[in-house]
């Protein structure tokens, strides 16, 4: 029971954190405010960096507080970080905001996760990686659909909204139970106590020699971040202003940005189309599917097609997330899981600060040539993911 008590409690966190309600203009709000593409996908690899920096620590220190003192810290950040990105007037307060977001993203990297899989049985958690990720966009979608009928172009209505949600988000995992257990030193000698200091950074050596012996690992985390970072900039932030390119208002773009919100819900059938048709099998041809809908975006001006491109690439990875969590959850081979999987997301995360760069470059040159690097970003990735399996 206080498992499924977790995972409730997971579940709702992610509901509540799903709901941006500046999500379908992010990137247009930001312009509003002064900022261009290229100083946006800036901020953003500024905030990959610092993510990379403090993943291994923040991994460090959550396997030895806990998860849940984890989670409340980050969570109650979350909501700091929304307030800021609400006062928000140009560079520097945006970047503060993305600072903040570092801190939280890099504290709660693993330790979602670890949360959701101790609390699962046996080969459930795969479903529940589902459900949590199906809740998130839940509260995208609704949040989304709210911005289009009732707040239109009012941008600061949308950030309140957004900052209340993730107030009362700050609440929830206060409720969480443990499930990571803390060393005491009661009771245990010098020699032990001193033992387990140094513990976390022999998991860490453990954790990096594993990967760099581990080909495949090395291959298979390249390949999820190629496709993540893809989707992460070309939905975020290039296609906002591929549709105002396009010719639409942002309250249409409000729309579609819930109807895109809405086909991530297929995310929810990962676990069923990998049973059905294998790991391989689905990975591949996820990466196939981003790969054509960059194709699209980059030859098109309609925006019929565009709006297809952009909703078939969130499905892709809407599908590819719970797959790749599960996979990343398999490979952990010590006790402390958020050290590693710290470890796995800061590898992740080094190769989008390149990537990011590259896309707001091109894009300030021509969103077609942005386009295009992410074709060949999914291609490199479906060639890593079958290489590496």
């Amino acid at each position: 029971m206080k498992e499924q008590k977790n995972i409730y409690l997971m579940y709702t966190l992610a509901f509540l954190q799903g709901m941006v309600f500046y999500g379908p203009v992010s990137t247009l709000y930001r312009q509003a405010q002064g900022l261009s593409v290229f100083q946006i996908t800036l901020i953003e690899s500024i905030s990959l960096l610092l993510s990379l920096a403090l993943e291994i620590p923040w991994g460090i220190i959550a396997d030895r507080i806990g998860y849940k003192r984890t989670m409340i810290f980050c969570s109650a950040l979350f909501f700091i970080s929304k307030l800021v990105f609400w006062m928000a007037r140009g560079f520097w307060w945006f970047l503060l905001e993305r600072v903040l977001l570092s801190v939280v993203v890099s504290g709660m990297s693993g330790v979602d996760m670890s949360i959701l899989y101790l609390s699962c049985k046996e080969g459930e958690s795969q479903k529940a990686f589902s459900i949590y990720n199906g809740l998130s966009v839940a509260g995208l979608l609704i949040a989304s659909m709210i911005f289009s009928v009732f707040v239109g172009d009012d941008l600061k209505t949308a950030g309140s909204l957004t900052v209340l949600s993730y107030g009362v988000a700050a609440a929830v995992p206060v409720f969480l139970i443990e499930v990571k257990e803390r060393e005491t030193g009661g009771g245990e000698g010098r020699g032990e106590r001193r033992e387990k200091r140094i513990l976390p950074f022999l998991g860490v050596k453990i954790a990096f020699l594993q990967i760099v012996k581990n080909r495949s690992l090395l291959l298979f985390l390249v390949s999820v971040a190629f496709l993540t970072q893809t989707h992460q900039t070309v939905t975020v932030f290039l296609a906002q202003v591929q549709y105002e390119r396009c010719g639409l208002s942002p309250s249409a773009i409000g729309y579609i940005y819930a109807a895109v919100t809405l086909a991530g819900f297929l995310g929810g059938f990962s676990d069923r189309s990998t049973r059905k048709i294998g790991i391989k099998m689905a990975g591949i041809v996820l990466q196939v599917v981003a790969i054509l809908s960059c194709v699209g975006l980059a030859y098109t001006d309609s925006a019929a097609v565009s709006v297809c491109g952009v909703m078939a690439l969130h499905v892709a990875d809407s599908l590819f997330q719970p797959l790749q969590m599960e996979l990343q959850n398999r490979q952990v081979s010590t006790e402390d899981r958020a050290t590693e999987l710290s470890i796995y997301a800061m590898i992740i995360d080094s190769i989008g600060v390149g990537t990011s760069l590259l896309f707001g470059a091109l894009a300030t040159v021509s969103l077609s040539l942005a386009f295009l690097l992410g074709m060949g970003l999914c291609t490199v990735g479906a060639y890593l993911f079958l290489t590496s399996l």
